[in-house]
C-alpha cells in the first residue's frame, strides 16, 4: 500500500466552524493513525469570499488544536505550491482542463448570462439547493467555431462533459455505494470566466498532485462525487478513498449556523472553553470510539481513531455535554496552569486585596467553563440581596429564628477571635458548638449564609471567613442579624 496522505483545505473566508475543525481533525487522525502525512492546502479560488486575516485564523488555529500538518504553503514537501491562486498563476488548471476538452470530456462554453437564465432544467447541488442543468448548447459546437470565438477574445468557461445516458457509482467508505442516474449530472464549470478553477475541479487536480489518498469530507458533497469520480476516470488517475462525514446540527436539528454564536472555534474559545476539550469533543461529533471512553488526548484520539467507525447520522452540538467535558479538564488540570487562566476572570470580579490562589482553588471543581468564575465569587466583592429563608435548612435543623440566636451568641467569639485562617476559625467554632452542644452543620450554616448571602458557595463558612478578613465578617454577621431582626 501506498503510504496515507491527507489534507485540510479550507478556504480563507473568516472563523473556523466547528464542521471545518472537525474536517480538519478527522484528516489529521486518519493520516496520523497510519503514521502517514498530512497537508494543509489553501484554497482562495473564490475570490470574492476571500476575508483579510483569515489566513492568519487558518494557521492560529491550526497550532493551538496541535494539529500540526506536514507539509503545506510554509512548509514545502515537494508538491508546492500550496495555495491556489499560486497555483493558478502557473496555469496547473488551465493546462488540466484543456487536456480534458482535447479528450473530448470538456467543452468551452461561450453561453451569456441572458442565455443562461432561459434555462430551466433544475438539479440539486451539493448544498442541496437547485441549479439550473446546462443544455449542452455550446457542447455541440465545432473546433472551427471554437477557435473563431476564442480569436474574437470572447469570455468563456470550459465545462466538463457528462454522459446524458447510463449511470455512475461513486463509493464512500461511510456510506457505501452510491449510484446516479447520468442524466441527473450537470456539467459543472471547472475553468470560471476570469480563469480560476471552480472548487470542485482544483480539488482533483490538486489531491492527485499532491498524492492524496484519503480525502475527508462533509457528506453535502455526496451528491457531487460521482462528477468528481468522472474527472479522476477522465485523467484516467487512481481514485482517492472518500470519507464524507455526518452534518452537525445544534440541539433543535437544524444545521450549526453561524448565527448560533458558538459555532466556530475562536467563538468557543472566547466562551472559556479550553482548547483541548473543544478537540476532544470535535472528535466525537460523529465518530465513536471502540472502547467505553469520553475523554481523549490528541495523542490518545491518533491510536484510538478508526475512520470506518463514522457516523452516517447527524451529529449533535450538545453545549450541555461540551461543558461537562470542559468542567473535567479544568479539574485534571494542575493548580499552577488553572490559576494562571482563572486569573483575569478573578480579577474581572475581585477588586479587593484577597488571596486569588485560594479563591482559585476552591472554584476549580465547581465551575465548567471560565466565565463561570463571576457568579460564584461575586459574593466576596459586594454582598449581594438575599431573603431570610435561606437560613432554612432541614437537614442542619436551622431557620431564621434560630439562626438569629446562633449568629447573636457566636458574634462575640468571632470578634475576640485573632487569627482568622481557616484552621484557626474552624477550631474555634468547633469548641463553641461543643461548649453550646450544637452540632457543626448547625453552627456553620447560619454563618456561611450571613456572609455569603448565597444558597451555594465555592467553599465553606470558614474558607469564606478567612477570605472576608475579620473586619468584613463582622461587618457582615451584624448586617445578618440586624436582618433577621
Amino acid at each position: 500500500m501506498s503510504k496515507v496522505r491527507t489534507r485540510f483545505a479550507p478556504s480563507p473566508t473568516g472563523r473556523m466552524h466547528v464542521g471545518n475543525l472537525r474536517t480538519a481533525l478527522y484528516a489529521y487522525l486518519v493520516a496520523k493513525h497510519e503514521d502517514g502525512d498530512f497537508l494543509l492546502r489553501i484554497e482562495d479560488t473564490d475570490q470574492e469570499r476571500y476575508m483579510e486575516g483569515a489566513l492568519d485564523i487558518i494557521y492560529r488555529t491550526m497550532k493551538e488544536t496541535g494539529l500540526v500538518h506536514d507539509e503545506g504553503p510554509d512548509k514545502d514537501g515537494g508538491c508546492g505550491p500550496y495555495i491556489q491562486s499560486e497555483r493558478q498563476a502557473k496555469g496547473i488548471y488551465l493546462e488540466y482542463a484543456k487536456q480534458l476538452v482535447e479528450k473530448g470530456e470538456a467543452y468551452y462554453c461561450f453561453c451569456t448570462k441572458e442565455r443562461l437564465a432561459t434555462l430551466s432544467n433544475k438539479v440539486g447541488d451539493e448544498e442541496g439547493k437547485e441549479i439550473v442543468q446546462y443544455d449542452k448548447h455550446c457542447a455541440k459546437l465545432t473546433k472551427e467555431e471554437v477557435e473563431v470565438n476564442l480569436a474574437k477574445g470572447l469570455p468563456y468557461v470550459i465545462r466538463q462533459n457528462n454522459p446524458m445516458e447510463g449511470t455512475t457509482t461513486f463509493k464512500d467508505i461511510i456510506y457505501g455505494d452510491i449510484t446516479v442516474d447520468n442524466s441527473e449530472l450537470d456539467d459543472m464549470i471547472l475553468i470560471k470566466s476570469d480563469g480560476y478553477p471552480t472548487y470542485n475541479f482544483a480539488n482533483v487536480v490538486d489531491d492527485h498532485l499532491m498524492g492524496i489518498t484519503h480525502v475527508v469530507r462533509g457528506n453535502e458533497y455526496l451528491s457531487s462525487s460521482p462528477k468528481y469520480n468522472r474527472l479522476y476516470e477522465a485523467f484516467g488517475w487512481e481514485v482517492p478513498e472518500y470519507i464524507h462525514c455526518p452534518l452537525i446540527t445544534d440541539e433543535t436539528h437544524k444545521k450549526l449556523s453561524k448565527r448560533c454564536g458558538h459555532s466556530s472555534f475562536e467563538d468557543l474559545l472566547e466562551q472559556g472553553f479550553l482548547k483541548e476539550a473543544i478537540v476532544n469533543f470535535v472528535a466525537l461529533l460523529g465518530w465513536s470510539p471502540e472502547e467505553d471512553k469520553e475523554i481523549f488526548t490528541l495523542e490518545e484520539l491518533v491510536g484510538a481513531f478508526d475512520y470506518r467507525r463514522i457516523n452516517k447520522s447527524p451529529a449533535v452540538f450538545d453545549m450541555v455535554k461540551l461543558k461537562w467535558m470542559n468542567g473535567e479538564y479544568m479539574k485534571a488540570m494542575d493548580s499552577d496552569t488553572f490559576y494562571q487562566m482563572a486569573l483575569p476572570y478573578i480579577k474581572e470580579t475581585i477588586k479587593k486585596d484577597m488571596d486569588f490562589r485560594t479563591i482559585a482553588e476552591m472554584v476549580k471543581t465547581r465551575i465548567e467553563v471560565l466565565p463561570d468564575i463571576a457568579g460564584h465569587i461575586d459574593f466576596l466583592q459586594e454582598m449581594p440581596e438575599y431573603d431570610v429563608e435561606m437560613y432554612t435548612h432541614k437537614k442542619m435543623k436551622t431557620n431564621p429564628e434560630n439562626s438569629l440566636v446562633l449568629l447573636q451568641e457566636v458574634l462575640p467569639v468571632l470578634e475576640a477571635q485573632e487569627d482568622y485562617s481557616n484552621d484557626a476559625l474552624f477550631e474555634c467554632l468547633v469548641a463553641f458548638g461543643k461548649e453550646k452542644e450544637y452540632k457543626t452543620g448547625y453552627i456553620m450554616w447560619p454563618i456561611r449564609t450571613a456572609v455569603s448571602g448565597k444558597q451555594m458557595t465555592p467553599g465553606g463558612a470558614t474558607e469564606l471567613m478567612a477570605l472576608l478578613g475579620k473586619e468584613e465578617t463582622i461587618s457582615r454577621i451584624k448586617k445578618a442579624i440586624e436582618k433577621l431582626q
